[in-house]
Order: structure tokens, then C-alpha cells, then sequence
């Protein structure tokens, strides 16, 4: 990994995006979006009306020149996109569902699923249903591709914006990822996948005519919208795959827990609950822990004993190891 290099396209896509930010009257995050698609398209500035300007759009072209995205690895581009993402989100004051899934959590869910599928597969369909700007996509992706693992994924957003940057920044990566615009909510015409990963966005899902085909739908008023999309997940999951989703830690503490269980027991099996460290949260309340569960079906099998663990302080290196050598324990007496 070259520090200097994540670093000069930081730059390159903030000083970019601020030019455009400016001369086009914009968010960040849109003018970001508006940058790299230039950057991609033979690195020409899009020019309508005069807008912007002759004198930014020489600036630009200067910018993009020195973009060297083909002799860079597609991890440090990631980086370097995630920077601007994060700026993004300062700048823009974005909502808790459109925020970043930090790298350490993406990091501990690639370990997760490169521990439940090695010795497996040596080609991984992935599937994010609520893929937001891709970093989390993408932090897999490259995690597994690391481990010589052949990767292709599918990623749906109903927020056009959010996905034009996913679209952007895998594209810049050279990933083999296959983008939907539209609610994952509906019927996604796509083949099944090996695992589905998502940082669940948390709420009550606005439609209710399409939740009540649904076994987790609420029985009065609006259903959790992070309840539909574990059902909706396990239909496009191939049998015997996993589910590992980024879950509020009160998962199974409310009034609609009964009816989540009952569907993930007829589906599935529950094999693990992941409490991530209380460090990374501001509240109790925005406290997040991991799911991990699989598909009935391709002689999968209830563990003997569900992972249930809390994730230790990332810092602490001595007790993360402890914490990896116990997954690794479970996983050969239980998968």
C-alpha cells in the first residue's frame, strides 16, 4: 500500500470535486460523483452551456491528467475514495443510513465471511441489497480477491445519487460488480448469490402493501425495514449460503422479534450474533451487532453452538487475536 499515492488522489478528487462544487452550486458528495464520472469518461470534463466555465474546465483537465488510477491497486484507490466519502459526509451533514460503514467493521465482516466460505468456494457471488456508496461492497470484494478468491457482485440502492458514486468507485477499482437502481424491497432479477453482506439501513419501511407479502411484516402499521431485508436477502441467497448483516444490537429486543425468529427458523439457521465494541458508538441506541445466518438447503446444518461473542476494542491486538483464534475454533467444530 502506497500512503503517498492514496493520498495524491485524495487530493486530485477533493480539489476536483470542490472546483465543481462550486462552479455547478452542489453537495459535495454530488459534485464528487460528477468528478469521477469525468475521470472515467477518457478524463474530460462535461461541459454544458459554458457550465463550468472554459477556466475550470482547463483546471480539470490539468487535474485528470495526473490521475493515475492504472498503476494503482485497487485497495488504495478504495482508500482514497472512501477520504472523499468521508469528507462528504462532514461536509454534507449526510443521515445515519446514508453514512459509511467504517473500515473496521468491513474489515471484521470480510474476515467472517472469508472464515465461513474457505476451503469452499474459489468463486464468490456477493450480493449487498442496500449497497449505499459501495464501500462496504468494495472493502469485501477486495478483502477476498486478496485471498485468490474470484469475485463478481451485485449491488441495489433506490438512492440514485448514492449508487452513481458506488457505480463510480467500483468502476475506478476495476471491480466486477453489477449495479440496480430500485427498491430491494421488490423482485430483483438477478441469479442467486453465495453470501449477501449489507449495513441494513434501520426503520420502518414507508410501503405497506409490498411488506405484507412479507412473514416479517408488522402485524399493525409499518414493518422494520431491517427485518424485510433479512427475508428478502434469504430469496436470493443459494442453499446452504450466508447472510452477514450489520444489525441494530436490540435485533431480537422488540415487539416484532417473534415474528423475525419464526421467519429466520423456517429459513434458516441462526449461527451467530456478533456484539460490535460500545466504543464505536455515540449512543446505546445506535449500538450495532452482526448477524450471521444460512440458508437452509446444501446440507447445511444448525451449529452446535451459535457464535455469540463481543467483538473487542480493535486496538486492542491481543484480544483481537483471541477473538479470531475463537472463530476459527468454532467454525471447524460447528461448519
Amino acid at each position: 500500500m502506497s500512503q503517498k499515492e492514496i493520498e495524491q488522489l485524495f487530493n486530485q478528487l477533493d480539489t476536483s470535486a470542490q472546483l465543481l462544487q462550486k462552479e455547478l452550486d452542489v453537495s459535495y458528495l454530488e459534485a464528487l460523483s460528477e468528478t469521477g464520472e469525468n475521470i472515467l469518461g477518457n478524463k474530460i470534463p462535461h461541459q454544458i452551456d459554458d457550465v463550468p466555465s472554459d477556466e475550470v474546465v482547463g483546471k480539470l483537465t490539468q487535474i485528470y491528467k495526473e490521475v493515475a488510477l492504472d498503476s494503482m491497486e485497487a485497495e488504495d484507490i478504495r482508500k482514497a475514495i472512501q477520504l472523499s466519502l468521508l469528507k462528504a459526509s462532514k461536509t454534507d451533514v449526510l443521515q445515519p443510513n446514508h453514512q459509511m460503514t467504517p473500515d473496521a467493521i468491513g474489515f471484521i465482516l470480510n474476515y467472517l465471511i472469508e472464515k465461513l466460505i474457505s476451503g469452499k468456494l474459489e468463486k464468490v457471488r456477493l450480493l449487498d441489497p442496500a449497497v449505499g456508496m459501495g464501500n462496504l461492497l468494495s472493502t469485501v470484494y477486495n478483502g477476498l480477491v486478496s485471498k485468490k478468491i474470484a469475485v463478481e457482485a451485485e449491488g441495489v440502492d433506490n438512492d440514485d445519487l448514492l449508487l452513481t458514486l458506488a457505480s463510480v468507485s467500483t468502476a475506478m477499482q476495476r471491480q466486477n460488480v453489477t449495479l440496480t437502481h430500485q427498491d430491494a424491497i421488490q423482485d430483483l432479477l438477478m441469479d442467486p448469490v453465495d453470501v449477501v453482506v449489507s449495513d441494513l439501513p434501520v426503520g420502518y419501511y414507508p410501503l405497506d402493501e409490498k411488506a405484507e407479502k412479507f412473514k416479517t411484516a408488522a402485524k399493525n402499521g409499518h414493518s422494520y425495514a431491517h427485518h424485510l431485508f433479512i427475508e428478502q436477502s434469504l430469496h436470493y441467497l443459494k442453499d446452504g449460503g450466508f447472510g452477514i448483516f450489520l444489525v441494530p444490537a436490540q435485533l431480537f429486543e422488540t415487539d416484532e422479534t417473534p415474528g423475525l425468529m419464526k421467519m429466520i427458523q423456517e429459513e434458516a439457521f441462526l449461527q451467530g450474533m456478533l456484539n460490535l465494541p460500545n466504543e464505536l458508538f455515540k449512543t446505546k441506541n445506535s449500538r450495532k451487532s452482526i448477524l450471521v445466518i444460512q440458508k437452509k438447503g446444501n446440507n447445511a446444518k444448525q451449529a452446535k453452538q451459535v457464535l455469540l461473542a463481543q467483538i473487542p476494542d480493535f486496538k486492542n491486538q491481543k484480544a483481537m487475536l483471541q477473538f479470531m483464534q475463537e472463530v476459527d475454533s468454532w467454525k471447524k467444530e460447528n461448519i
